[in-house]
This record gives C-alpha cells, sequence and structure tokens, in this order.
C-alpha cells in the first residue's frame, strides 16, 4: 500500500504538469481527450461519451467496501454486546470510549484553533478568492443537534438501506445486543446468524483489501491529483497549507502523545502499524471504507481485544472525526478572513462547539466533511457573497484535504480503542509491542 500511495502521488503529481502544460500551450483538447478517457467522473453532466477508466475503477472499490458496511456495522456491534456479560463493564467501555473521544477533539480543536487565529491575526487570510467562481449557496443550514434526534431511527428498513445512516445502526446494533444479552439462551438463531453473516463479511473484505487494495489506492490516488489543475490553489494556498500542516502535525505527533498519556505505552509500534490503515484512509477518502482494515489491523497488530475493538471502532467512524474538526475550524476562520468578518477568540471557541457537533453527524463518506461545512458558516452567520464564494473555493479544491482528514479520523478510532482496551486490561501488550 505504501508502495501503491507513492507510485500513485508520482503518476498524480506528473498528470498535473502534463495538465497544465497542454493548457498553457493551447491544447487544450488533448488533455480533455486524455482526461475523459481516464479520469472524468462519467455520472456528471456531458460525459455521456467518456470512459473514465480511472474513476470506473475507483468507485467499484469503493462501492464494493461500503456495500458491508451496515452488515459488519450492526452485526459487530450487536454481537459485542451480547460478549459482554457485565452490565457494569458495559458501561465502562461505553463511559471510557465516550471520554477518550472527547480529550481527542479537545486537543484536535485547540490546535486548529491556535493555527486559525494566528494566521487570521497576521492577514494571510484577507484574500480575493473571485477567480470565476460562481457563489455557492450550499445546503440548507440545520441545527447540529438533530443528529441526537436522527440517531433514532423511525423506520428501521430505511435505516439499514442508507449508508449514510450508520449512527442508527449503532443505535439498533446496540438495543438489540442488549435486548439478546438479557434474554440469555432464549436467543440462539439470530445470534449464530449474525455470527456467520460477521464472518463471512470479514473474508469479502479480506479478499477485496489483500488482492485489489494497493491497485486502488494507485487509481484512486493519480486519479484524484490529476483532475485538480492550479487555478483555484493559488488564492488559498495559505489554507492549503495551514490545513495540511496542522492535520499532519496532529497525525503524527497528536496521537504518539496521546498514547503514551493515556497508556504508558511506547506510541512507536502503534504509529508503524496504524501506517497503513492511513494510507488506506487516505485513498479511499472515506472512514467507513476502512473500518475493515482498521479492525484488522487494530486485533491482530496492535493486540486490541475484539470485544473492544468490535465496539469502539464502528462507533468511532460514526462519531469520532478528529480530522474533520481540524479542517472545518481552519477553512471556516479561513471562509471569515477572507469575507471581511471580524474573529476573536470567543467566535472562535463558537467555532470550534459547531465544527464539533457537526462533525459528529458528518456521513464517513467521501467529501462529505466539506459539505457539512456549510453547516457551520449559518450557524455563525458567515452567508455574505464573499463568504459563499470562499465557500464556492473550498468545495472545489478540498479533496486532497479531505482525504488527510480520513486519515485522522480513522487513526484516532485506533487510539481510542487502543486506550479503552489497555484500562480495561484487554490489550496483548506482547502483541501491541512486536
Amino acid at each position: 500500500m505504501a508502495i501503491a500511495l507513492v507510485l500513485g502521488l508520482i503518476a498524480g503529481a506528473g498528470c498535473i504538469a502534463l495538465r497544465e502544460n497542454l493548457i498553457s500551450g493551447g491544447q487544450a483538447n488533448v488533455w480533455k481527450s486524455i482526461n475523459d478517457i481516464f479520469f472524468q467522473d462519467i455520472t456528471a453532466e456531458g460525459a455521456n461519451h467518456a470512459f473514465g477508466i480511472f474513476y470506473i475503477l475507483g468507485q467499484m472499490f469503493i462501492n464494493s467496501l461500503q456495500l458491508v458496511i451496515i452488515p459488519m456495522v450492526f452485526t459487530s456491534i450487536a454481537l459485542a454486546m451480547c460478549r459482554i456479560s457485565d452490565t457494569r463493564k458495559l458501561g465502562r467501555i461505553s463511559y471510557k470510549t465516550i471520554l477518550n473521544f472527547i480529550i481527542m477533539y479537545a486537543g484536535a480543536l485547540i490546535l486548529a484553533g491556535i493555527v486559525g487565529m494566528t494566521i487570521y491575526k497576521l492577514g494571510l487570510f484577507d484574500v480575493k478568492v473571485g477567480n470565476g467562481l460562481q457563489a455557492a449557496a450550499g445546503t440548507t443550514g440545520t441545527n447540529p443537534l438533530l443528529v441526537l434526534v436522527n440517531a433514532v431511527p423511525n423506520n428501521i428498513a430505511a435505516a439499514f438501506s442508507d449508508n449514510g445512516k450508520v449512527l442508527s445502526i449503532v443505535f439498533l446494533a446496540v438495543c438489540v445486543g442488549l435486548a439478546i444479552h438479557v434474554m440469555g439462551d432464549k436467543v440462539t438463531v439470530l445470534k449464530k446468524l449474525m455470527e456467520e453473516i460477521n464472518e463471512i463479511v470479514t473474508v469479502i473484505l479480506s479478499f477485496i483489501i489483500t488482492k485489489f487494495g494497493p491497485f486502488a489506492i494507485f487509481v484512486l490516488i493519480t486519479r484524484t491529483f490529476a483532475i485538480y489543475g492550479i487555478e483555484h490553489l493559488k488564492p488559498a494556498a495559505v489554507y492549503v497549507a495551514a490545513a495540511v500542516c496542522t492535520l499532519l502535525f496532529f497525525l503524527v505527533f497528536g496521537y504518539a502523545l496521546f498514547i503514551a498519556l493515556a497508556t504508558k505505552l511506547n506510541p512507536i509500534p502503534f504509529i508503524k502499524k496504524i501506517a497503513k490503515v492511513s494510507v488506506f484512509g487516505f485513498s479511499t477518502s472515506s472512514s467507513a471504507a476502512t473500518l475493515p482494515l482498521n479492525t484488522k489491523t487494530t486485533v491482530e497488530e496492535l493486540g486490541v481485544s475484539e470485544e473492544i475493538a468490535s465496539f469502539t471502532l464502528p462507533l468511532g467512524m460514526t462519531v469520532n472525526m478528529n480530522g474533520t474538526a481540524i479542517m472545518q475550524v481552519i477553512a471556516a476562520i479561513f471562509i471569515a478572513g477572507s469575507a471581511g468578518y471580524n474573529m476573536d477568540i470567543s467566535t472562535i471557541t463558537v467555532i470550534a462547539l459547531l465544527a464539533l457537533i457537526a462533525s459528529v453527524g458528518t456521513p464517513a463518506a467521501p467529501g462529505a466533511g466539506a459539505i457539512i461545512l456549510f453547516t457551520v458558516l449559518t450557524g455563525m452567520g458567515f452567508t455574505n457573497d464573499a463568504a459563499l464564494l470562499a465557500y464556492s473555493l473550498i468545495l472545489a479544491i478540498n479533496r486532497p484535504i479531505e482525504m488527510l482528514v480520513t486519515s485522522l479520523n480513522v487513526v484516532g478510532d485506533s487510539a481510542a480503542a487502543i486506550a479503552v482496551a489497555k484500562s480495561e486490561n484487554m490489550l496483548d501488550e506482547e502483541v501491541y509491542n512486536n
């Protein structure tokens, strides 16, 4: 996967250089032909005759992973509830999981706030973002607290038919698992069925990831960089640099510090073993698609009990979005600065709180963070024409940043699982340190 990542970055950079040279040399039609053959989104308007080879291969891979997300999350969490025989232990695990999520969120938001405020005070976010962009109205802003209401579904069939309702599936899985736990030996067929479904899903995902993962990573990364030119990067260069540097810092040092302080373990083995999960998340830009590999790595290589991992990781995939929170805070400050709004500590604090709530409700799917960002903007009242133009710019360039955001999100889930397992004496330290 690491080799595929490097090759993809090289190929993507080559495509960017080729694109810019052809367009600047008056050969835009040549690049359009290349783009239609390899990179074009064939669902886009006017792409009826495009081949989009890389797009098709990448989407087939992501779809094959997302196909089993709902059954995997449901069976994993429900079975975890069944396996935890001590109700008090279940309460402790839930409490510790949420607490660790909050601690990581706090660190991420404080770091993002400091970076964003520093750059704003230096005046680096005061840029013109016109460049021919059309102002995007975005989606209608809603109260972020609706995520709590939507977590409890009113239609079980609808919940199981929508990958965007993973939080509802978590709720249903906990309810079913606890009910089976209370009924004990009265329920055997359903429990056996869920165990077999979970095993089937694991085999399918292991085959997809092992056989097709590296090739898919190359395809996804090459296409992502090939379809983005530099015409929108120049006015937002400071935002891109700030977001990337902050995300990388938290990914490399933030989680290592969390592991060291929360578990008293050496964070180096964690960093080495979780690297491939980070690369996979970067490539797919989807926490949901990365869940199978994250679970396998956390249990088999980091020594976390399957009992802990099967509860913490699916829950983290839906509510623990540290990278998303960092991106949304820096993006909101960038948009506010470029649109002429005044920023102070209290304003950034409110932005951070809105970003926290919005992040919890962000679907574990590619590009979702930039869409949910509009909720933060409307909540703050950043809706003048200049702000909408800046938001349009974010939508245009944010995919590479979203890829890095996903890396943080999935690594944070694994870090939380290790901390919970360590506190419950359910971490195999020999496996972790090997």
